[in-house]
């Protein structure tokens, strides 16, 4: 007779262990699958540890592996009494980006479709007779989230809210069309009816938030959950204000959204958004000017609810924080950059943490810095010229790779620290040396922020012309694989000027976690070392797992991966293959929603070749071009597990 265990352990089990418990054959129930495993003793067991499995990276013996996203890893739950349960883990996908799905109306919606500022279609005319709606293959950063009083029709477990951003989409209908950076990026919320047998997940409806009030949304790429349950958003690579006169690229987006190339202006994009879920499974979105105009990536607010440490994803990009004047309210704060001290370095193995000091740039509210968006020019703030003007007025700076000479223009400097926020940081001496620093995530127990450099190279190679001496940056050499910082939090900090910082989050210092490696290309084209992180990107942290999930974005690994890290096993595992020519995006570790652990994942681009991809391209380009829509389709959805034997102590 099958053994049944103790409710109390079955409940560790939901939410410790944490993935659904799918059935593994038609007509299973969750009860019956753990009856089952068998095992063990009727007392309750306390979870004592968790780790993953790694699984082998697909190989060019299995092209199907190659073309679709593919797990065989699983996760393996340590209890005190020495027992273990293992869960093989799958990917179940929402939706891929250009299905229609339900928008709770009874009508369809297409999902990860654009429209502009009037909320209708952009069409795609680049195919004559086959015009649709533009829709993206690069959905990015996810929240799973609840809403106290959530009802929402049609749902017959519990609501379960999804918010996803669409970062870009890389080409037209005809293929050739590069559409990068030239849409307005959708953003939706996913009602999703969690079943409280299993824990799955299923797509119930489909919302669309109208981001028109917030002049629309440029390049959102990662995001994170905020700690009041919000979601928070992204804008990357900020348009360069003075010279959107000749960036074809913004005056498409601006054609696009308004139908006029002139409309747009440059100072309401590079922000921070945040979404609020209603109970009804719609959504409002605010945009918030006073956090610094950069190229927000991943903005990681602290367990105070005040402190948020931003990703910046540019050449020359630096760490920056915000600290806000009130708990759950980004609307008014002080903006700071770091100067990096002495003994910075991307190898983990000289334990060797470079202190950061934080020059303030300024305070501000949101509607203040919107309101000088609204009314001033670039040359109201600043002046900036390419050559030395050979004037003592001037101070040069490197920014976005390049040197310039700028000079601030009497009583503009609060602009120009929340509009022009890269020249200006670099200006006032903060550190503008990494490059593309992408996501950021916070393990609270032990006070240490995780931030990923997607690469380590240019502005942060000694010599490099985009480097600047004596700001703290400076490697010997460049690892194009890129690494994973991990930064000390703490109080009682002060400023470069001697003023309190009002947080106990604040980052006091940085060194190397995890590295990649730049290898020669392998024979299957792999130019970074496939069973290490390569070209870290999302980056996400669960404080029950004790493990730090890492999305690749990797131009190095011919399939990017999705790892975890067990921070105090040091056991890297590889959970997840990506399509090859596709990037792991929307990264979320989830630690409990209604008893339930969830570990959400997206990709973008698949088939989107390079020269890595030479020995493949021709046998996996039918392929994935079968599986995701002639490549302009990207699939929303997260890891579930299935309760496999468990291996008994």
């Amino acid at each position: 007779m099958p053994h049944t265990p103790d409710p109390t352990r079955r409940k560790t089990l939901q939410m410790l262990v944490g993935l659904p418990l799918l059935p593994l054959g038609a007509g299973a129930s969750a009860t019956g699958l753990l009856a089952a495993c068998g095992g063990g003793s009727d007392a309750a067991a306390p979870f004592a540890s968790a780790s993953f499995t790694s699984m082998a990276a697909p190989t060019f013996a299995t092209p199907a592996a190659m073309a679709t996203t593919t797990v065989g890893s699983a996760l393996e739950v340590l209890y005190a009494d020495g027992s273990k349960q293992t869960f093989t883990l799958a990917y179940q996908p929402f939706f891929i980006t250009g299905d229609l799905v339900s928008d709770g109306k009874g009508g369809r919606i297409l999902a990860g479709g654009y429209v502009d500022i009037r909320n209708q279609p952009i069409i795609d005319k680049s195919v004559a007779g086959a015009e649709r709606q533009f829709f993206s293959d690069a959905p990015d950063g996810t929240s799973l989230l609840t809403v106290p009083n959530a009802k929402v029709d049609g749902v017959k477990g519990k609501p379960v809210f999804a918010v996803v951003q669409f970062e870009y989409t890389t080409a037209a209908r005809d293929g050739k069309t590069d559409m990068y950076g030239k849409l307005p990026s959708p953003i939706a919320v996913l009602t999703l009816d969690q079943d409280q047998t299993t824990g799955k997940l299923t797509l119930a409806k489909y919302h669309n938030v109208d981001t028109s009030k917030v002049h629309g949304l440029w390049i959102t790429c990662g995001a994170s959950l905020s700690p009041w349950g919000t979601h928070l958003s992204s804008e990357e690579y900020e348009p360069d204000a003075f010279a959107v006169a000749s960036n074809a690229q913004f005056k498409a987006y601006s054609r696009n959204l308004y139908g006029s190339e002139t409309a747009a202006n440059p100072y309401h994009y590079g922000h921070m958004p945040e979404v609020t879920v209603n109970p009804d499974g719609s959504g409002s979105i605010t945009k918030h000017f006073c956090m610094g105009r950069i190229s927000h990536e991943l903005v990681q607010a602290m367990p105070d609810q005040r402190t948020a440490l931003m990703g910046d994803d540019a050449t020359n990009s630096a760490y920056f924080v915000f600290v806000a004047d009130r708990e759950k309210d980004l609307s008014s704060g002080t903006l700071y950059a770091a100067k990096v001290g002495a003994g910075f370095s991307i190898d983990p193995a000289a334990n060797s943490a470079a202190p950061l000091a934080w020059i303030k740039l300024g305070s501000a509210t949101s509607a203040e810095i919107e309101q000088l968006a609204d009314t001033l020019k670039p040359t109201d703030i600043m002046s900036v010229v390419k050559a030395d003007p050979d004037d003592a007025s001037y101070t040069r700076i490197v920014a976005n790779g390049k040197t310039e000479w700028i000079r601030i223009n009497p009583g503009m400097d609060k602009a120009a620290a929340f509009l022009e926020t890269h020249r200006y940081a670099a200006y006032k001496g903060a550190s503008m040396g990494f490059t593309k620093m992408e996501g950021t995530t916070v393990n609270a127990r032990d006070k240490v922020a995780y931030s990923a450099l997607q690469n380590c190279e240019k502005s942060m190679v000694t010599g490099d012309a985009a480097n600047v001496p004596g700001n703290g940056i400076a490697i010997p050499k460049a690892l194009k694989a890129g690494a994973v910082m991990a930064l000390a939090l703490g109080g009682g900090q002060k400023d470069t000027a001697g003023a309190a910082i009002d947080s106990e989050w604040m980052p006091v210092s940085t060194r190397a976690l995890l590295a990649g490696e730049d290898i020669a290309a392998d024979a299957l084209g792999n130019t970074g070392n496939p069973d290490k992180i390569c070209n870290p990107d999302n980056l996400k942290f669960s404080e029950k797992l004790r493990t730090l999930f890492i999305g690749e974005d990797s131009g190095q690994h011919v399939n990017n991966f999705l790892w975890a890290y067990n921070i105090d096993t040091k056991v890297l595992s590889r959970v997840m293959s990506i399509p090859a020519g596709g990037e792991s995006t929307g990264l979320h570790a989830v630690d409990e929603i209604n008893g339930w652990t969830y570990i959400m994942s997206n990709f973008q681009h698949a088939g989107d070749w390079g020269s890595i991809h030479n020995v493949v391209k021709d046998t996996l380009d039918p392929l994935v071009n079968a599986n995701y829509k002639n490549k302009s389709g990207a699939a929303v959805g997260y890891l579930t597990g299935t309760a496999g034997q468990p291996a008994l102590g």
